[in-house]
């Protein structure tokens, strides 16, 4: 097997020791992997990251049969190499230490000390590379009277006040609710990767390595964007407006005949042109809902009025309608509708892969596009220790018989050492 990284992908040549799992750290190690840096993902032996038993749906093989491999897993999780090691041993402990020594990041997100005790923190693991960069995503932080605690993406999102601003408002009998996917541990995992990327970047003209400190909780305040600025600004705090908009109006679904959709009226020309088509052209003039300010100050008056007007065409009309004027809008698309869309599709926003058990897999595609060095699918997530074997011959020059001597003590396991041919994304 050769180097993922031999891709030519703009982070070619750069090796990422990922010591995470879950979420927010596979997250930003798939981005470097997808960039083309070569990842080695370091997995417990026998079980592996926890998101692999995180299903149903688990990818079926070529028989129809369930494996364990869950979605979940799958999601994070492509151009890496899975290493399966004993962090637990001593032993185990040395071998991540001499991969650390040769890599050029390390991505960890263990309770605040845990490494430490280990003799892989950063402060240990620099005095052998200096060069490393060093990234800790957790849930507080590595400093602050919360930084012992835990923290999962749910319990972050109602401390870090997004779980406030969703859901539909009390008196239409709606309750704080979560979002539909881990978009806290993601956007923590989108920072990490910002800010490794600035760390390479400084690494550049100094040499030096250094530790990066990203929490979940700091990245999920930091997103509260517009509604957190403004409470700071104003002092009051905001509260649920369901599909609405805090600042424009309107912006949110509206019925139509058959279905909602989405009406995202930016400006008093799009306003206009909306009253226009939707028969009412006197809601443009009054002066309660001419200006986008007093159609928010008037919104409790103004939604309903737009509501009864919706209500008299379809969907799919509205849309026609809409679109050809000019006035943003849009369906609300399950998830089927979003995977065949031909926009998504058009853009590559769903691939296949092979895969050793199914034959294929279809994942979601990376957004990124670059001109010159684009991003590279070259690897589908990998089996539970396929290769412990390849990582630790070439990286550290063990020969058969020491690996065979580690892994029959459990220190290793050697996997099903599978291999995968991959695709690059034009």
């Amino acid at each position: 097997m050769t180097d993922p990284s031999s891709s030519g992908g703009a982070l070619s040549g750069l090796l990422v020791l990922d010591l995470s799992r879950i979420l927010a750290g596979p997250t930003c190690t798939q981005i470097l992997g997808d960039l083309g840096a070569e990842v080695i993902k370091i997995e417990r032996p026998g079980r592996g990251d926890d998101t692999r038993g995180w299903g149903p749906p688990f990818l079926r093989d070529r028989d129809g049969r369930e494996t364990g491999e869950s979605a979940y897993y799958l999601s994070s999780n492509r151009n890496k190499s899975s290493v399966a090691i004993d962090l637990a041993s001593a032993d185990g402990q040395a071998l991540i230490a001499d991969l650390a020594a040769r890599s050029d990041i390390l991505v960890e997100n263990f309770k605040v000390g845990d490494l430490k005790r280990r003799g892989l923190d950063y402060e240990t693991l620099k005095q052998r590379n200096p060069g490393l960069i060093y990234c800790s995503i957790s849930g507080f932080g590595q400093t602050g009277p919360y930084a012992h605690r835990a923290g999962y993406d749910f319990l972050i999102q109602g401390m870090g006040g997004i779980m406030s601003l969703t859901g539909f408002p009390d008196e239409e009998a709606g309750t704080e609710t979560k979002c539909g996917v881990g978009i806290a541990d993601v956007m923590c995992g989108m920072y990490a990767t910002v800010s490794i990327l600035a760390a390479l970047n400084h690494r550049h003209g100094t040499g030096d390595g250094q530790h990066v400190d990203i929490s979940l909780l700091d990245a999920q305040v930091s997103w509260l964007i517009n509604q957190g600025a403004g409470y700071l600004v104003s002092g009051e705090v905001p509260g649920r407006l369901g599909n609405g908009h805090p600042t424009i109006v309107p912006y949110e679904t509206v019925p139509a005949a058959d279905q909602s959709f989405i009406l995202a009226v930016g400006n008093d020309s799009q306003f206009e042109r909306f009253c226009e088509i939707a028969g009412a052209p006197e809601l443009a003039i009054d002066p309660r809902y001419a200006k986008n300010a007093d159609r928010v100050r008037n919104r409790k008056e103004l939604v309903p009025l737009i509501r009864k007007l919706t209500i008299e065409k379809t969907a799919a009309d509205w849309i026609a309608l809409l679109e050809a004027a000019g006035v943003p809008c849009g369906p609300v698309n399950d998830l089927g509708q979003v995977f065949s869309d031909p926009q998504v599709l058009a853009r590559e926003m769903r691939i296949s892969m092979p895969h050793a058990l199914s034959g294929s897999l279809d994942l979601i595609g990376s957004p990124i596009n670059l001109e010159k060095t684009p991003v590279s699918y070259a690897k589908a997530p990998p089996l539970l220790g396929e290769d412990t074997r390849d990582v630790l011959s070439r990286h550290l020059g063990l020969d058969d018989d020491t690996l065979a001597d580690l892994s029959d003590r459990g220190i290793l396991d050697l996997g099903p050492e599978a291999t995968h041919k991959g695709q690059t994304k034009p």
